[in-house]
């Protein structure tokens, strides 16, 4: 059995993953000409770099690939058409990245209620500047998109007091966590009284600029705009205008149209911005667990037994 790790070149880049050398032939594949190279005769595929685009290229040497495992939640950087429409199996990293991701939603939240961006910014003029911050017990959030990521940021949220509610593409009940999920039709309704909009979505072609200058328009004044899912579903100049018109009081983005986020990147001094680097799903320990979790799919691998996480290749995701 090959098994091709793409996106590294070295077993010292993938901490945690050495049992599976006694288990297969496991090459690494930092470049396209690498993987181009290692893939004839490869059965597995580990994508290690969740951004890699590698294997579009590389396909037509895909010629015994049976399994991909990502190592991000998003797939979007692997559904090309070739693949979607083949036999090979797509897993992912899901439930890695909840807790990480909901503390990360949480400290973004208490950041901005709490005025924390402008308390270091006079603390590095000297400037003592006393003002009241916001409590945000019985606060609204309104959180788009519901899957596992989603109902932790959901489970984290009503435990500190936050009244969350959840907006999915079909209006459902019997969800976990929000219990009675509003459809896409009712988006704009529900965001008019939320305090903060969370936005988990995945990067598709359906998510591509939804949140955008209607959108944003929707909002109440006081409200803010959280975005950890994909940068493709944020109009990032329409974002900025309502920043710097005030249509809403503050928005964080931890992920952008094009990453890293260029220097000239207007973003960067937009208004009651905060700009992240792509890092709320990333934490100690991760890379180890990559491998914990990928080790225990090819134990279901070997064994004949269902992957965990299997992606529906068609919709681009985990199907709960």
């Amino acid at each position: 059995m090959k098994i091709v790790v793409n996106g590294v070149s070295g077993l010292d880049q993938t901490p945690g993953l050495e049992p599976a050398m006694a288990l297969a032939e496991v090459t690494f594949a930092g470049d396209v000409a690498a993987l181009a190279n290692s893939l004839p005769g490869t059965e597995i595929l580990l994508g290690w770099d969740f951004r890699g685009n590698e294997l579009e290229e590389c396909w037509p040497q895909a010629d015994a690939l049976k399994w991909i495992h990502w190592c991000g939640a998003g797939v979007d950087a692997v559904l090309f058409p070739a693949l979607i429409e083949s036999n090979v199996v797509l897993t992912n990293s899901r439930g890695l990245f909840d807790r990480p991701m909901a503390e990360y939603v949480l400290a973004l939240i208490l950041a901005q209620a709490k005025g924390l961006p402008l308390t270091l910014e006079k603390q590095k003029e000297c400037i003592w500047s006393y003002r009241f911050s916001e409590r945000v017990d019985t606060k609204r959030v309104v959180i788009v998109g519901v899957g596992s990521i989603a109902r932790e940021i959901a489970r984290l949220l009503q435990a500190v007091g936050f009244d969350v509610s959840g907006v999915g593409r079909t209006e459902r009940d019997g969800v976990p966590v929000f219990g009675h999920v509003r459809g896409e039709a009712d988006l704009l309704n529900e965001v008019s009284t939320a305090d903060w909009v969370v936005a988990i979505l995945p990067g598709l072609a359906s998510t591509r600029g939804k949140f955008g200058d209607k959108f944003f328009r929707a909002m109440k004044p006081s409200g803010r705009f959280i975005n950890l899912g994909r940068g493709i579903s944020v109009d990032e100049e329409a974002l900025r205008h309502a920043l710097d018109e005030g249509q809403i009081a503050g928005a964080a983005l931890d992920v952008f149209q094009s990453e890293p986020l260029p220097h000239e990147s207007p973003l960067w001094d937009t208004p009651n911005l905060i700009v992240s680097p792509h890092m709320s799903g990333d934490y100690e320990g991760y890379f180890e667990d990559i491998s914990r979790l990928f080790l225990e799919n090819l134990a279901h691998y070997r064994g004949n037994k269902r992957l965990l996480n299997i992606v529906d290749k068609r919709a681009g995701y985990v199907r709960d």
